[in-house]
């Protein structure tokens, strides 16, 4: 089986990986920035709200089906290799994706209309489950040690840089189209264009070598064999030290995630302002996000991965309240911009090197099933939710500042649990030695 070597991964694998990961942000943008119209395309509601929150509840429903995408995924890729699994999650996701973007409105077919919606997005949501594992796997196997925090940190990278891409796409349909032609027909030319990556995507996943290391030569088929009979949990038991603690850290980087990206919808339910500047704000947070990213995981791989992720995490605790009230009270354009920018920058810096600490501390016969799996549950649980939570919040007490307590409490308890992981950055390690 072909390797691929550690410190020799060309660029176009590292696209080839995470092309998957950027795909499936772009459609969750483009949803999100869309909710609005393919909540009338499909529940139509006399009360907007209502018909938004429905739309909002069928996104959520994608996540219901993440972890068992990862429990069979993830564990899979362990197995047979991460390239197949990689090809395989990602056929199927381009497969929901498209579904969605084809089915016919309720005014055409009625009923059958949002079911085909929630089934579409049930596979989507199976196919997603196995993306992080597998990919981020990959990664930190073929990056070179000294480097793996800054290779880990594309995996947030790639997600900021779809997400600019679809708030980009989004813009241009606000500025050329009007209101019902964006209904009609316009949020199926923006999630077109993704179904369009898919053929490319899985053209270059096919040319992947393999990164999973093969088994030691001293181990012998009875030894492998009394191995894979062990109860799943005997083997994850030594590893709850990074599992628990990760579980907490990437639910609260899921709401973090998704409720910045919810500042568009924010930005025109809540504060009324118009679609360009709701787009305008994502996009220009996401670029920021992208370099940021970049950043934080460059800078754990020369100072550990937990100071160069505290430091930004603390602060974006006692960032985000002030942030928001600003956001709130002033309702312009410059405390809406200044404000959203501070908080994307911390959480950025704080986001880049945590996907790398999980990894590189897990096994390789565990790692792409662990990591997907926590990942999934943290997803399905918050990321499916946050923003309909936030949105009912805002509705329910009429504060606008709902979505900040609901973030800020998530964001402590991340920085709680980072701050409980054992340092894992090789530079640490020589500098201790």
């Amino acid at each position: 089986m072909q390797q691929a070597g550690q410190g020799q991964l060309p660029l176009r694998h590292a696209v080839a990986v995470f092309i998957g990961n950027g795909l499936e942000f772009y459609d969750f943008m483009t949803y999100a920035f869309f909710a609005v119209y393919i909540g009338r395309t499909f529940f139509p509601s006399g009360d907007p709200m209502l018909s938004l929150l429905a739309s909002l509840g069928t996104f959520g429903v994608g996540f219901i089906t993440r972890p068992l995408g990862a429990l069979y995924f993830g564990p899979l890729a362990d197995r047979i290799g991460r390239k197949p699994v990689m090809v395989a999650s990602f056929t199927l996701m381009g497969f929901g994706i498209a579904g969605l973007c084809l089915t016919p409105s309720y005014a055409r077919i009625g009923v059958a209309a949002p079911i085909l919606v929630l089934l579409f997005r049930l596979v989507q949501g199976f196919a997603l489950g196995g993306e992080v594992g597998p990919s981020t796997a990959y990664m930190v196997e073929a990056a070179p040690p000294m480097r793996r925090g800054l290779f880990g940190s594309m995996q947030a990278c790639t997600v900021d840089f779809s997400n600019a891409i679809a708030g980009i796409v989004g813009l241009v349909l606000s500025l050329l189209l009007s209101q019902q032609q964006l209904q009609d027909w316009g949020w199926r030319i923006a999630m077109g264009l993704g179904v369009l990556i898919v053929p490319f995507g899985l053209w270059m996943r096919s040319r992947l070598p393999e990164s999973l290391p093969q088994p030691a030569p001293a181990a012998t088929d009875a030894q492998a064999a009394t191995l894979a009979a062990q109860p799943a949990l005997r083997g994850i038991r030594p590893h709850l030290r990074v599992l628990l603690p990760g579980l907490v850290v990437i639910c609260s980087l899921t709401i973090g995630g998704y409720t910045a990206n919810y500042m568009g919808t924010y930005s025109m339910t809540t504060l009324q302002w118009s679609s360009t500047v709701a787009f305008s704000v994502v996009i220009t947070t996401n670029i920021v996000s992208a370099i940021c990213d970049a950043t934080g995981g460059w800078l754990s791989d020369r100072f550990g991965r937990k100071p160069a992720t505290l430091l930004p995490m603390g602060l974006l605790v006692a960032a985000i309240l002030p942030a928001f009230w600003a956001i709130g009270h002033y309702r312009t354009l410059t405390a809406l911009y200044s404000a959203s920018i501070v908080m994307t920058i911390l959480y950025a810096l704080s986001s880049g090197a945590i996907f790398t600490a999980i990894t590189e501390q897990l096994p390789a016969h565990l790692r792409s099933g662990s990591l997907a799996t926590i990942y999934a549950f943290a997803v399905s649980i918050f990321g499916g939710t946050t923003q309909f939570t936030e949105t009912w919040l805002i509705r329910a007490t009429g504060s606008p500042l709902a979505p900040a307590y609901y973030w800020l409490c998530a964001a402590a308890a991340g920085l709680v649990a980072f701050a409980l992981l054992p340092e894992s950055a090789p530079v640490r390690h020589l500098r201790n030695t």
